[in-house]
């Protein structure tokens, strides 16, 4: 599980983060959405110990993700592109952070083919167009065989087949009792895959439920969304 408790961000003067808290849980795949600069990076980051909160809490299975024994096998993620330096191949990237952790080479095929990537898998990443970088640092989250995806914008740049993909891999893993959080600016995607969602803005959280929750008396996820974030939007729901 993913608990975030009461999170506040103090950048010089200004509060990027006003008590944030919601649970992703197991069994569930949760959508993380909010507006350019509503605070849903700097949230990120905090849980995945990128940053430090200035008070409260970003926690997972119980632990900050400083206190995780191996991080890559509890819990992957995938943000801001592969990740892989451009002049290596993608199959010489998965197979350092294999080696780093101790998996076997073979787990690095697994992945490369899983993800759809095992043609490709010899080529210098700088050469990746952005659905297969996509697609590397997918495989790069799934190395460990984590309980635990943390995505960010997974599907931008994919095809429809690899959209597909995406959606059906994700909808088997939290059918599989794992928990995935995403975050995605392709809401009508997004409402085909997640069971909930959290929407924040300027630091707040101003949505948090059930997708059927959260979409009330608004047809799709997309007029909740805007709704929600708008100048004028009401109290948190």
């Amino acid at each position: 599980m993913l608990t975030i408790n009461n999170l506040v961000k103090h950048r010089g003067t200004q509060e990027i983060l006003s008590g944030i808290s919601f649970k992703a849980r197991p069994g569930r795949v949760t959508g993380f959405l909010g507006p350019n600069g509503a605070g849903k990076s700097s949230t990120l980051r905090i849980l995945l110990g990128l940053d430090r909160a200035t008070s409260g809490s970003a926690l997972i299975n119980g632990k900050p993700f400083a206190e995780l024994h191996n991080p890559l096998l509890t819990v992957g993620t995938a943000l801001d592109g592969s990740g892989a330096h451009r002049m290596r191949t993608g199959r010489a990237h998965l197979r350092w952070m294999a080696r780093a952790v101790g998996l076997p080479r073979s787990r690095v095929e697994e992945v490369l083919e899983l993800v759809g990537l095992t043609n490709a898998a010899g080529k210098r990443v700088g050469s990746y167009s952005l659905g297969m970088g996509k697609r590397l640092g997918m495989a790069a989250a799934l190395l460990g065989d984590p309980e635990i995806l943390v995505l960010d914008e997974p599907v931008n740049g994919l095809d429809p087949e690899g959209i597909r993909w995406i959606r059906t891999f994700l909808r088997e893993r939290a059918a599989s009792g794992n928990t995935v959080l995403l975050s995605s600016h392709l809401m009508g995607e997004l409402a085909e895959t997640v069971d909930d969602v959290v929407i924040i803005n300027h630091g707040k959280v101003v949505a948090d439920g059930t997708l059927e929750e959260v979409t009330g008396n608004h047809f799709t996820l997309e007029e909740a969304f805007f709704a929600l974030t708008s100048e004028h939007a009401g109290d948190t729901v």
